[in-house]
């Protein structure tokens, strides 16, 4: 989506998110949105980290460039403190999210036969759970095997986690949620140590997951689908559906394109595909 929106804007999908709450839904008379509180709109922005720096500029993945169009856009309406950490239970949920990514691919992976449970050894900080696990209960079988490794993996990381926040926060000893905010650092997240054995994970699912053949395949005719749905809706918009093809005679190419985006961005990848075997002859079968 990125790509067929890079001449209008881009798309990015934390961005996209915000649009959906703050614009996209509309379930009141007065406003669209969902009427968000400000705390969870700016966790939802910025859980990873400030997007500017002191002066305004864009940092992290979004430094040299500018900010999405859907958070710029709403920060001309509301001030989401861009260049500050989010409050804590913003950074809780962002290092959740990574844990919880990091445990279901292991366990998609290795039962979906992308790698085997004893190519886990790679990984210095799952080889010990399984030494753990094997001397623990010798002879398991391999579907309760992979289920302990995964739950135990999630285990430490979040024992890490608190033990590292708890720390944090009593030697900051914040008097309030803005003190969090203005720490200059994140306080809930992993020890060093942790910090890089979970980068040895990714480092491991990477080359085993994201970029099996496999996985690859599927996400060239996945690509596909997305492409070929953006370029026949910019060629005749009025193919979407009610209420996405009212006004559009209205709008301008970067308008009409963000209007194309927004649809195909809120498909399930079952309407998506559906939506492609409707306009196209030749769909291509995902397994």
């Amino acid at each position: 989506m990125h790509e067929c929106m890079a001449p209008f804007d881009g798309f990015d999908h934390n961005a996209q998110s915000l649009r959906v709450v703050t614009h996209l839904e509309q379930r009141y008379a007065e406003f669209d949105g969902l009427n968000l509180a400000w705390e969870t709109l700016e966790g939802l922005v910025k859980h990873n980290g400030p997007l500017l720096d002191s002066d305004g500029n864009p940092i992290g993945k979004f430094k040299g460039g500018r900010l999405p169009f859907a958070i710029s856009e709403y920060a001309d309406k509301q001030d989401l403190l861009l260049d500050t950490w989010p409050g804590g239970e913003a950074q809780a949920a962002a290092i959740a999210d990574d844990i919880a990514y990091d445990a279901h691919d292991l366990d998609d992976g290795v039962r979906a036969g992308l790698f085997a449970v004893e190519d886990m050894r790679e990984v210095p900080f799952l080889a010990d759970i399984l030494v753990d696990v094997d001397r623990k209960y010798p002879g398991l079988e391999e579907s309760r095997r992979i289920h302990e490794i995964v739950r135990r993996s999630i285990t430490r990381m979040v024992e890490d986690v608190i033990r590292e926040a708890v720390g944090n926060i009593s030697e900051l000893d914040p008097q309030s949620a803005n003190d969090i905010r203005m720490a200059g650092r994140g306080l809930v997240g992993f020890s060093d140590e942790m910090a890089l054995a979970e980068k040895e994970v990714k480092r491991f699912l990477f080359a085993r997951v994201y970029r099996h053949a496999d996985v690859l395949a599927v996400r060239k005719l996945v690509a596909r689908i997305v492409k070929d749905l953006f370029r026949k809706y910019q060629s005749d918009p009025e193919l979407m559906p009610h209420p996405w093809n009212v006004g559009l005679g209205s709008l301008g190419d970067t308008e009409t394109a963000r209007r194309i985006c927004d649809y195909i961005a809120g498909m399930t990848d079952r309407y998506a595909i559906e939506e492609h075997r409707r306009l196209f002859d030749d769909t291509p079968d995902l397994g």
